[in-house]
């Protein structure tokens, strides 16, 4: 799995598995989403544009099958995460 960090307002982690064509994306607020499907070509796209939360608005959003691996509000509040489906 290629891991690279991002100088992004969205995004801090932008990690491509290319045997599984899975993406994961590490949000500022403290989201983890993994998608499914994803071609090569979109992560390069990712991290070579201008605006990272752009492209994924552009590109990935509702685009691929994908699941929450950290709920999208677990960055907030006291900043700990919490693992899908923990209480």
């Amino acid at each position: 799995m290629n891991i690279t960090a991002v100088e992004s307002t969205t995004l801090s982690v932008v990690a491509y598995d290319e045997a599984q064509d899975a993406l994961r994306l590490e949000f500022r607020s403290g989201a983890i989403y993994h998608y499914f499907g994803v071609p090569v070509s979109v992560p390069v796209g990712l991290l070579a544009a201008a605006s990272e939360g752009s492209y994924f608005n552009r590109v990935i959003r509702r685009r691929f099958p994908c699941r929450w691996l950290v709920k999208p509000e677990a960055g907030k509040g006291n900043g700990a995460l919490r693992a899908e489906g923990a209480r």
